[in-house]
């Protein structure tokens, strides 16, 4: 080899990789099962398959609070729910334009970034700060004909919201980008009430839906579910209004489709990390409970799929817990940007390489109480790869533990048990620990 030859070889190996795009999809309130490829009986999700064949698929993935509107600002800032203030689904409008997200912070160091879909902090649907564009809606919005506000301008348009949604990311995509892009993009399904696209209105019909043993759960031992005040016996959602909600998932696993697509059309995808998620799980009647906020695996446990060749091995099975606050580390150091020392998770990067040496032990989960939802009452809970210690901090005596190993469903509380003692005295010990390192 010539010598100009080898050290342009040389020096091209030392420079620093192209800053990848970055596409992030999230939906709410869909079960970190609820794919196929995390092993769901009859959902046929073939493109989210496609991203955990083609990427990673972390087997124990979780929010930090099973809300919408605090785990919103959570996957946005990497802070806990304490920290950033977002602590329910009231009036955010205000405090969700000064947070300080890491779209935001990547708009400064150099992307062109968009947000498409759902906000829900707050029913202001302007746009916030860091995005150059911004297609989204007043709180919950509607499936069908829904009103939008596109970059400030209200505009109510025709069609079935997955779909529009689908159609502004991907038009995102295509439009000439002059510098690397992040893109957004929240879904309003699988959130109620569960109106499926008409194509799917009559998808999985027939079909049963298998019940955990949890389902039938007396619930001894969990006085926080036993409180009298709260009116109605607990009771799940029925086997159709389960069925309505995978439905709506079938048009979102299309719109990654459209993505994906668009993605290779702009010869932009194997540059471009594509993560999807969900904002919270969901209940099926476990503990007789629907909707989520409770500290019980249905309600914390999230899908997490991530995409990027560069770095991610294809079909890659992750199992070390990974939360939802570890989503803006892990942005920011793929867009090679600081991340702010006030980020309380970690980047998921040594992770997708491979490299899980010193990862977290346990982590932390909490909720605040909403008066409109007397059930569940305010909890912090410390989760570890064998155990769940959940304490509720406004109900003395209803604290519960359980031994996720030989308790996948969580049904005996041995909170009082003898042999459970040191156990416990270590997770509240540790829990003291999690909540002091996330002031």
């Amino acid at each position: 080899m010539r010598r100009r030859e080898f050290l342009g070889t040389l020096a091209a190996a030392a420079a620093p990789a192209a800053r990848p795009n970055i596409v992030f999809i999230y939906t709410d309130d869909q079960r970190w099962d609820a794919m196929s490829c995390a092993g769901h009986p009859f959902l046929k999700t073939p493109n989210l398959d496609r991203i955990a064949r083609e990427g990673a698929r972390f087997g124990n993935a979780f929010v930090t609070t099973p809300l919408c509107s605090p785990s919103r600002a959570s996957f946005l800032t990497g802070r806990y729910v304490h920290a950033h203030g977002v602590t329910g689904n009231g009036d955010n409008n205000a405090l969700s334009h000064q947070l300080v997200t890491w779209p935001r912070l990547s708009h400064d160091g150099g992307y062109e970034t968009a947000y498409v879909g759902k906000w829900h902090m707050g029913n202001d649907d302007t746009p916030r700060p860091g995005f150059d564009r911004w297609v989204s809606f007043r709180g919950q919005g509607a499936y069908v004909d829904p009103a939008l506000n596109i970059d400030g301008k209200a505009e109510r348009v025709a069609g079935y919201m997955t779909d529009l949604l689908t159609e502004h990311a991907v038009a995102f995509i295509r439009r000439p980008h002059s510098k690397p892009f992040a893109l957004y993009l929240g879904h309003k399904a699988a959130h109620g009430p569960f109106t499926p696209a008409a194509r799917h209105k009559d998808l999985f019909a027939g079909q049963a839906i298998r019940r955990a043993p949890s389902a039938g759960d007396t619930l001894e031992g969990k006085p926080a579910l036993q409180q009298p005040a709260t009116g109605n016996p607990l009771r799940g959602p029925n086997d159709e209004t389960i069925l309505n909600q995978i439905r709506t998932l079938a048009a979102v696993d299309e719109g990654v489709g459209r993505v994906l697509e668009a993605l290779e059309a702009a010869r932009q995808l194997d540059n471009t990390v594509v993560v999807f998620s969900s904002d919270n799980g969901y209940f099926w009647g476990e503990h007789g409970l629907g909707d989520k906020r409770a500290a019980y695996e249905e309600s914390i446990r999230i899908p997490l799929l991530v995409r990027y060749p560069r770095l991610v091995r294809a079909g890659t099975l992750i199992e070390q817990a990974a939360l939802n606050v570890d989503i803006a580390p892990t942005m920011l150091e793929l867009a090679g940007l600081r991340i702010p020392a006030e980020v309380h998770g970690r980047s998921l990067v040594p992770l997708l390489r491979g490299q899980a040496r010193n990862w977290r032990r346990s982590f932390l989960a909490e909720y605040f109480a909403e008066q409109q939802y007397p059930r569940i009452p305010s909890w912090q809970a410390v989760r570890t790869e064998k155990w769940k210690y959940i304490h509720y901090t406004e109900l003395a005596g209803a604290d519960e533990l359980y031994d996720l190993a030989g308790d996948a469903y969580e049904m005996k509380n041995l909170i009082g048990e003898t042999g459970a003692k040191k156990v416990l005295d270590s997770l509240k010990a540790d829990l003291q620990r999690l909540l002091a390192a996330t002031r």
